[in-house]
């Protein structure tokens, strides 16, 4: 499944872990996508997308 949300387009970010002693070492952040049918356009569809979006309503999930 790919990382990326088909609403707002929030996809996987990097960075670094950074110790006490202020050490880095690379890492990621990904976002939480879920799979889920919605309502787009009139028809039900499975798309990607994040829980933001589903939590804040832009995606109308079908039943």
């Amino acid at each position: 499944m790919a990382n990326v949300c088909e609403i707002c387009g929030k996809g996987e970010r990097s960075g670094f872990n950074v110790s006490h002693s202020n050490l880095k070492t690379k890492r990621t952040w990904k976002p939480n996508i879920q799979r889920v049918k919605a309502v787009v356009n009139g028809e039900i569809k499975r798309i990607n997308t994040c829980t933001r979006c589903l939590r804040s309503g832009k995606v109308q999930r079908a039943i």
